[in-house]
């Protein structure tokens, strides 16, 4: 199924669409290759991602195409807004949806400058916006400093909702601490 955008301006596929453009065909095999499966430089057990999975099998995954050069901010500003309407809305598979923004002509400075700048409007409303790509991102791993998860096949910005694990994500600035302590308190693992 593909999902378009009530204001017409961006669209979703889910990953069993007929006709999924080829950069998200790359991407949802790297994915379930590499985000699914456990890798030996982690530094923990279970999965790289361990939201991934669960998100693919509750009907919660889905993928953007946007080649060229758009406007990041207005692109992504729109899965923003939009992805609380997206299914499911309801019970606890709600929690795992995920919207991986496939980018292949964006630069991997650009990528990661457009997470950092487009982060503070995402955290306030409880979503977390991640940044993939071949460079790999300078973040380390936070089970193994020397290891670079956010390695992908194509640049992307991924969406999905903050959850407690992620405090050591927002810890370095106020702001998106404080965003994560209004929803979860103390709770998190402040690494």
């Amino acid at each position: 199924m593909m999902l378009s955008h009530p204001a017409g301006d961006v669209a979703l596929f889910e990953p069993d669409h007929p006709d999924l453009p080829a950069a998200a065909e790359v991407v949802l095999a790297w994915a379930r290759s590499y985000l699914c499966r456990p890798h030996p430089d982690l530094g923990r057990s279970g999965d790289v991602c361990p939201y991934t999975a669960v998100s693919l099998v509750r009907g919660g995954f889905f993928l953007a195409v946007h080649p060229g050069r758009p406007d990041l901010r207005a692109v992504m500003t729109a899965y923003r807004d939009w992805f609380p309407d997206l299914p499911p809305r309801e019970g606890p598979q709600a929690r795992y949806r995920t919207v991986l923004v496939v980018l292949p002509d964006v630069t991997p400075g650009e990528i990661d400058r457009s997470q950092r700048e487009l982060k503070p409007g995402f955290v306030e409303r409880g979503l977390m916006i991640g940044e993939f790509h071949p460079g790999p991102p300078s973040a380390p791993g936070l089970w193994n400093a020397d290891f670079r998860p956010m390695r992908s096949p194509l640049p992307l910005l991924a969406v999905r909702h903050m959850v407690a694990a992620d405090a050591p994500f927002l810890r370095a600035d106020p702001e998106h601490l404080a965003a994560y302590r209004s929803r979860f308190g103390d709770r998190g693992a402040y690494r």
